[in-house]
């Protein structure tokens, strides 16, 4: 009796391997997610949310860019001569590198900041100090395009030197105007790679 219910056993089993046996030549399998990274930021598609990353941005987990807001303060070094708003076209090209940063973000707009020495009286400098500012915002409207409406002209006069010293090269350096650019665009927070440095030359 043993000899029989063995005999079967082995039966059985044979049995049930030869029906479980696939040849593997015969089978497809398909891929459930696509695992490709089409814009190269490092995540694959099935999680991807954002397809137009910026190439080299930081991302989250969803390959979105992770964005900084934009706030910017530049130094317009133009020497106006004493008691003038006149711009000398050698200075337009730093006027213009204002210009290209908001064409670059177009929803930002910029306030310029005029400032004067303290030579003068305050009547006198406020009113320069505004002329120098208006005479800024008409170089980005009327020779770089700049829509007038994204434009601001504070002057300040006197009121912050960024030399104390009462000095001519100091009066110098305080007749100045400032640019500051901000707004509700966004800049792309780029991630640093080992090609960073060659990409800022």
């Amino acid at each position: 009796m043993k000899t029989i219910i063995f005999g079967l056993s082995i039966v059985l089993l044979v049995g049930c391997s030869m029906r479980d046996t696939v040849n593997i030549e015969e089978m497809t399998t398909t891929q459930a997610y696509d695992l490709s990274d089409k814009d190269g930021d490092g995540v694959i598609e099935a999680r991807e949310r954002c397809n137009d990353t910026a190439k080299g941005a930081a991302t989250d987990n969803f390959g979105c860019g992770q964005i900084k807001s934009i706030n910017e303060r530049k130094e317009i070094n133009i020497l106006f001569p004493n008691n003038s708003a006149f711009i000398a076209p050698e200075y337009y090209p730093q006027i213009e590198e204002v210009a290209l940063f908001l064409r670059q973000y177009p929803t930002t707009k910029v306030t310029i900041e005029g400032h004067t020495s303290r030579t003068g009286s305050d009547e006198r400098n406020t009113e320069l100090s505004q002329e120098r500012a208006n005479a800024v915002t008409a170089v980005l409207a009327e020779r770089f395009n700049i829509d007038r409406s994204r434009l601001t002209a504070i002057g300040y006069g006197s009121s912050r030197p960024i030399v104390l010293e009462q000095t001519p090269e100091a009066e110098i350096r305080n007749r100045r105007v400032v640019a500051e650019v901000t707004g509700d665009d966004t800049a792309t927070d780029m991630k640093w790679t080992i090609y960073s440095v060659d990409d800022n030359k």
